[in-house]
């Protein structure tokens, strides 16, 4: 009986380190901001690839890569959005009109589905996070301070769930796949917010960092969250901008940046390579990502970085 006891113990014992060993393991989205967390303004980058978009890509947004098949949101505008000569209602200018789509396409950039989301002035999708599962898709209206639908699409089938509305412009979302809660970050990302898978509000805050304008977000392991972006600098208000891109790595705790790089890279028609769309994967040698900058006949660029 004791002998017995005693096997027994050490069973359990075994099984709860072997938990917690497998916890405490790095998954592949620590491992990509465990080696972000390395990057430095010196490291050069180096283009392994460009290719073409054989399709309008419109105005893209948010990125995910399942396998070899991308995944990109896009806007299509109609008619653009004008701004008023003093705020109405709260709002700096009216809602345009347009269409959001979520595009399928394969290595060769040829496309595979175009599923459409959004409803009337509902056309604007942001940055985007796939949790192994599902990926995870922010509406909005195309202006700040308004009003946004979250879906969940399936990416096999393509068929897209409402989760829940919310009034603001949200304008990328992760999904904390540690505690089960969805992040997501305002127009500009000067605010931060926090639901449950349903829509339940957890809170927000103001982001302490004005570096970047985050355009496309990932969850990163670990309670962070992987944002790409860009910064827009005038010289005076009508003075053509220099835009620099970059990369954040943020605390969903408090939304602090942990780590944050500039990424010196710009297409040969000036755009910053973070401007849009990004997904950043590990490589054997470090990082490889991929860029979609560009508007309507959009280019993937993709680059490595040891």
């Amino acid at each position: 009986m004791f002998r017995t006891s005693t096997k027994m113990a050490m069973a359990s014992a075994l099984a709860v380190l072997a938990t917690a060993i497998a916890a405490a393991a790095p998954g592949p989205d620590s491992v990509v901001s465990d080696r972000v967390k390395q990057l430095t303004r010196a490291m050069p980058w180096k283009q392994v690839a460009t290719i073409p978009v054989n399709f309008n890509t419109q105005h893209p947004q948010g990125m995910v890569k399942i396998g070899d098949t991308f995944y990109v949101t896009s806007v299509e505008i109609k008619t653009p959005t004008k701004r008023f000569p003093q705020l109405q209602d709260g709002f700096d200018r009216d809602t345009g009109e347009g269409a959001g789509h979520l595009f399928k396409f394969d290595a060769k950039g040829n496309l595979i589905t175009d599923l459409p989301l959004g409803e009337g002035s509902v056309y604007h999708p942001g940055g985007i996070d796939y949790d192994g599962t599902s990926i995870w898709v922010p509406v909005a209206e195309y202006r700040p301070n308004s009003r946004s639908i979250i879906y969940k699409v399936d990416p096999r089938t393509m068929t897209a769930t409402e989760m829940f509305r919310f009034a603001d412009h949200i304008g990328a979302i992760v999904h904390d796949t540690d505690d089960r809660s969805l992040h997501g970050v305002s127009w500009g990302s000067r605010r931060f917010y926090r639901w449950t898978l349903r829509g339940v509000g957890k809170g927000s805050t103001l982001n302490p960092s004005h570096y970047l304008d985050y355009q496309d977000c990932k969850y990163a392991g670990r309670r962070r969250m992987l944002c790409t972006g860009v910064t827009e600098i005038r010289q005076t208000p009508g003075a053509a901008p220099f835009r620099l891109g970059g990369i954040d790595l943020v605390a969903l705790d408090d939304g602090r940046p942990l780590h944050q790089v500039p990424v010196l890279l710009w297409t040969a028609g000036g755009l910053d390579m973070t401007h849009n769309p990004v997904w950043i994967e590990a490589s054997p040698t470090g990082l490889r990502a991929y860029f979609m900058p560009e508007d309507d006949r959009s280019t993937l660029y993709i680059y490595d970085v040891r």
